[in-house]
């Protein structure tokens, strides 16, 4: 996860070394890493929140379900006026409806589609009229929007890649860029949602790791159902010669790891929510969070930091 603050002009972030030493006890387990981080006191260290969070307005994409829709709950019970981009509020389905159920001034949905310009203009015209006084602007933007799918380089097509990067990239680039002007009116925060795929690559998962590696965003695992339809369309689709060369018992075994890594994911989603949070409420945040789990810290930090041969050794070959 991305945090950065904007000022006028735009200046030059630079990226802080996180340090998880304890001075007064060493290096130590910890079941989680999720920031703020731990003071040389041993506990939490919150920097002071920026003041008058009533009269700030966030606006955050992909409110449909999932961190969306957790985040939009959180960050108004917190006092904040919050925009929540729903790509399917037009139809009245999704998390919009429930949002919107609320009855309250200051949770209002958007429809927003981030592959769309237009819809993503209209939305920009939407806040800024809506703000109490425009030229104070939005204070936060979280790019929360993402869609996931895998496949190994052969087994997918040109067009999964564009439809990935779309939303991924492209509409993480679109929607800030056409909200900067309002973000930069009130010295404002961008977050984006991030996955480590953003900084170690994994085969099976080609796609969204091209897109993470240029964004570094964030999307809700995919359901069971939803693998084994992709699967089933994506061998259908593969040329005769890459179905001969891996065979379907390869492919399926494939199939099988992407329905156990989706599986296997934490069901609590708080250490998410609370670093967006911060993000968004401290004085000073910090540039990246790391709400994960020792074993997937450890992972990432072997992939990025470690020499190749031996990452590939662990976690490849």
């Amino acid at each position: 996860m991305l945090a950065t603050k904007l000022s006028r002009p735009l200046l030059n972030i630079s990226v802080k070394k996180l340090n998880f030493k304890d001075p007064g006890n060493g290096f130590r387990p910890v079941k989680r890493f999720c920031f703020p981080l731990l003071s040389s006191s041993g506990s939490r260290s919150y920097a002071s929140e920026v003041d008058q969070i009533g009269s700030r307005a966030v606006l955050i994409t992909g409110c449909d379900s999932g961190f969306g829709f957790a985040l939009a709950k959180h960050l108004h019970a917190k006092g904040f006026i919050v925009y929540a981009g729903c790509l399917q509020k037009d139809k009245g389905d999704g998390g919009s409806k429930d949002l919107d159920n609320m009855k309250s001034d200051r949770m209002r949905t958007v429809q927003l589609n981030v592959c769309d310009s237009k819809e993503v203009d209209r939305a920009v015209e939407h806040v800024n009229s809506s703000l109490e006084d425009p030229e104070k602007g939005l204070w936060g933007l979280v790019n929360n929007a993402g869609i996931s799918t895998f496949g190994e380089v052969e087994f997918t097509s040109m067009d999964t890649y564009m439809e990935v990067a779309e939303v991924n990239l492209w509409g993480t680039v679109r929607t800030t860029k056409a909200f900067l002007p309002l973000i930069r009116r009130s010295k404002g925060r961008v977050v984006n949602i991030s996955s480590m795929m953003g900084r170690m690559g994994s085969p099976a998962r080609s796609p969204y790791c091209i897109t993470k590696f240029g964004v570094e965003a964030f999307s809700d695992c995919l359901r069971p159902e939803r693998i084994k339809a992709i699967a089933d369309k994506m061998w259908d689709e593969l040329p005769e010669i890459v179905r001969k060369d891996y065979g379907r018992k390869y492919f399926d075994e494939q199939v099988s790891k992407m329905e156990t890594y989706c599986n296997s994911g934490s069901t609590d989603t708080s250490p998410v929510i609370e670093s967006v949070a911060h993000a968004l409420t401290s004085t000073t945040p910090y540039t990246r969070y790391h709400p994960m789990d020792y074993y997937w810290w450890l992972r990432m930090q072997i992939m990025t930091h470690m020499p190749a041969a031996i990452s590939d050794r662990l976690y490849v070959y």
